[in-house]
């Protein structure tokens, strides 16, 4: 692990950017996301011991738990999945399997180790682009020479080129016009994977994509590679011709180790909506599979081994945190084992007017820099007054307690609606239009006043 690992307080700071409030989750997590370096730093004889803290969050919607669990991620270029509990069934029940959040986990890590080592390799594989571009337009610049091959120190074989030089200028002008992007929309021929696969329908209670088996990748090893001429721009040949080079330059089996050990080490599954498998003793009907979704949670929790396409995996070191609104019912309705699996528990604030204040404005993408950046496109140059930010998320509050309590989520929809005119029809370019209080006013207090109208436009 890397020395300049994250500490607690700098995690949060680093939350701060993006989440108002919400100290003591934010605390949680910064605790939890420093316990896996300290556990990969301790002595060897203990490290398998230590197990994650993994959190349940309590809150209601839109006060900032799945933005949290998100930003958390990010920070510890970590693997990260949010499910929803209520998506998986028992088995037995048409549904997911609970075992694909960890399958879905292992291939967004593949995907993001894949890309990192394609970053690396960027620049060569875009040099070697621009060669095999040039061969397509021009010829190769190597023929056959009549000299055997002479071999160098280090034991590379030194092969000579022999291209005239009229062919060289030739190759110089063209490699000069194509980086100048002149060559574009030139049309060149090249070879492309021809990929034919047989149609197979599979029949399965738990649906193909919880087989863990890619069977494109397995019926293409059997199948002879095929390949077609096409015809296709310059433009469109880079990208083919790139991604051809990045695929050739990384190496799977190497990205697939990482990804396996990133996903064991650091990988992070947000579970929402857990209260919604919490039922209490005696419930039937509907709610039947959700003691039994409890239960097939509970082994991946305490960690076990998972099988998928790209090999087994074991849950016991990843970050679990849940989150739930625990309206009906309180994590105490999760079956003990399950509760235990979750030491910490930190409740979420609701948010206030104040809240709403600082959300408008604070965070790095706060909505009021959004709206400006969106009619900044049109050449607008839009301005909120600081009244006019009170009066919003005044507005945001009232509706909020009016109706169904959506948190930060109702920011959206009243900015929406007071923004909705200048969206549809934007001024002319080089214009600035200044929001204050009293066109906030006189875009919302009608719809504010009638209550039935405000449920459902705001």
């Amino acid at each position: 692990m890397k020395e300049n690992y994250p500490e607690p307080k700098e995690i949060v700071a680093h939350l701060d950017k993006y989440i108002i409030g919400q100290g003591a989750a934010k605390k949680s997590v910064a605790i939890a996301l420093r316990n896996r370096w300290r556990r990969q730093n301790a002595p060897e004889e203990i490290r398998g011991e230590i197990m994650p803290n993994n959190i349940i969050m309590i809150g209601s919607t839109g006060v900032g738990k799945t933005e949290i669990a998100r930003r958390l991620a990010d920070m510890a270029r970590a693997p990260f999945i949010k499910v929803e509990a209520s998506k998986f069934t028992e088995v037995g029940y048409v549904g997911r399997d609970v075992e694909s959040m960890v399958r879905d986990l292992v291939e967004i890590a593949v995907n993001m180790v894949k890309l990192e080592k394609a970053e690396s390799h960027q620049g060569k594989a875009e040099k070697n682009t621009v060669e095999r571009l040039l061969d397509l337009l021009v010829g190769s610049s190597q023929q056959p020479s009549s000299k055997p091959p002479q071999v160098g120190p280090d034991g590379v074989v030194v092969v000579e080129a022999n291209v005239s030089e009229s062919a060289a200028n030739t190759r110089e002008k063209f490699r000069k016009m194509l980086e100048a992007g002149k060559l574009d929309h030139r049309e060149v021929e090249l070879d492309a994977p021809h990929r034919t696969f047989p149609t197979i329908e599979v029949f399965s209670p738990q649906g193909i994509e919880e087989l863990g088996v890619n069977f494109q990748e397995m019926f293409s090893g059997m199948m002879p590679k095929q390949t077609r001429r096409r015809k296709m721009t310059v433009k469109e040949a880079r990208k083919f011709i790139l991604n051809e080079e990045l695929e050739r330059a990384v190496d799977m089996d190497e990205v697939i180790a990482m990804a396996l050990e990133r996903v064991q080490d650091s990988g992070i599954i947000f579970v929402d909506e857990i209260d919604k498998i919490a039922a209490g003793d005696g419930k039937s009907g509907p709610d039947v599979s959700r003691g039994g979704v409890q239960r097939d949670i509970l082994p991946i929790v305490e960690g076990s081994g998972v099988m998928t396409k790209y090999g087994m995996v074991h849950t016991d070191h990843v970050l679990f945190i849940a989150a739930g609104a625990f309206h009906g019912s309180s994590p105490s309705d999760l079956i003990p084992e399950l509760q235990g699996r979750f030491p910490i528990r930190v409740e979420l604030d609701s948010l206030t007017a104040e809240d709403f204040e600082r959300i408008l404005v604070e965070p790095k993408a706060s909505l009021a820099r959004q709206y400006k950046a969106l009619l900044q496109a049109e050449g607008v140059t839009l301005e909120f007054t600081e009244d006019a930010i009170v009066k919003i998320a005044e507005i945001a509050e009232i509706v909020n307690s009016r109706a169904e309590n959506i948190g930060a989520r109702r920011l959206h929809t009243v900015m929406t609606t007071l923004l909705e005119d200048l969206l549809f029809d934007p001024p002319t370019k080089g214009e600035k239009v200044i929001i204050n209080a009293e066109a906030v006013e006189a875009k919302l207090s009608g719809i504010i006043e009638d209550e039935d109208l405000s449920r459902y436009i705001l």
